[in-house]
């Protein structure tokens, strides 16, 4: 399929900036596959569109604070985006990375400004991706919490400001969120509250959980002229026995799989060939095209993505590209809000 195929015009405006005020009051734009029928929504109602005995599949990675600051030691600046670590090294986006030379030491800035610990430059790869050997021996979740900022995707202004950082933390991660080890949010699941998902499986839901840490691949648009040549990022991701279980009774009970995110989507569907998911943890590279066979998913929670991205294709693969795109062309003259703070929108 042509990658342009998977392109459309956003007005910049309709770009969310900030999330909704109450998680659950965002809009909610509902898509019916089979008619194409589209009814405009409140993300609170969505209990009117499930049936008792669905199940929905949460995400419940957590997202680490990992943006960060950084200078060299002539001053100049450096901005960073820690991906993993390995024993003392860490593997970081850094911007400026040209300006840095293999073996310099650089400074990591706490979140206050202050120098907070050396670093010394390991290794450079592609793509602006750096080794840092860190010169400090807590543990690099605290190392996190003092130097580090909610990594929120590019087209999300931000800089080192203190009280939007802090709200932030709390807004671009989920409630239910435990698992830390992302560097970007499962979106689709900040439209939730603890009260609505309580409300919900009073009702006669089922909740089911599963793992799956976004990384930073998850923004990398499709620069290849066909969609087929773009290579996939991989994901840590895991299903306990006892949440495999869920799913899968839910499955045999004639229940609908409520896929929360894309993310969601791509574990459920590398985990359930068959029908059945595996209790596993392992790594997906699963890139879901047009033409893809969904053997779990019956229903999709998720946000408006980007032009060109894997996640379009995602989406496109399980209502049909003509269809989201007509979608996408009545949130834009709705004036929806789009990405990773944006409204969301439920196929079914």
């Amino acid at each position: 399929m042509l990658t342009e195929k998977l392109n459309y015009d956003l007005p910049a405006e309709l770009i969310a900036q900030q999330p909704a005020l109450n998680r659950s009051q965002s809009r909610l734009l509902v898509l019916e596959r089979k008619t194409s029928e589209i009814t405009d929504s409140r993300f609170s109602d969505i209990g009117q569109y499930l049936k008792v005995g669905d199940c929905l599949v949460l995400n419940d990675t957590k997202v680490l604070p990992a943006r960060f600051y950084a200078r060299k030691q002539s001053g100049g600046k450096l901005e960073g985006l820690f991906l993993k670590q390995q024993d003392d090294l860490w593997e970081v986006m850094l911007k400026g990375a040209a300006k840095v030379k293999l073996r310099e030491k650089i400074h990591l800035k706490s979140i206050t400004g202050e120098d907070y610990c050396y670093a010394e430059v390991i290794d450079k790869t592609n793509e602006g991706k750096c080794v840092l050997r860190i010169e400090q021996e807590s543990p690099t979740e605290e190392i996190l919490e003092k130097i580090g900022f909610a990594p929120v995707p590019p087209y999300i202004k931000r800089d080192a400001g203190l009280i939007q950082a802090e709200r932030d933390k709390k807004h671009y991660q989920t409630v239910y969120a435990r698992n830390a080890g992302a560097v970007a949010a499962p979106t689709a699941g900040l439209h939730w509250t603890k009260e609505l998902l309580k409300k919900l499986e009073g009702n006669g839901i089922n909740i089911a959980h599963i793992t799956l840490h976004v990384g930073e691949g998850t923004f990398k648009l499709i620069s290849k002229e066909t969609v087929e040549e773009h290579k996939i990022h991989q994901e840590q991701f895991g299903i306990d026995e006892r949440n495999a279980e869920i799913i899968n009774t839910t499955k045999k009970k004639g229940g609908r799989i409520v896929a929360v995110g894309t993310t969601s989507v791509r574990v459920l569907e590398t985990a359930g060939p068959g029908g059945q998911v595996r209790a596993v943890n392992g790594t997906t590279q699963l890139f879901i095209l047009p033409g893809h066979r969904f053997e779990m998913v019956d229903i999709m929670i998720t946000n408006f993505h980007l032009p060109r991205s894997t996640l379009l294709a995602l989406v496109a693969s399980f209502a049909g590209l003509e269809t989201i795109l007509k979608a996408y062309k009545h949130a834009i003259e709705k004036r929806y809000r789009f990405y990773s703070y944006g409204d969301a929108m439920l196929i079914i």
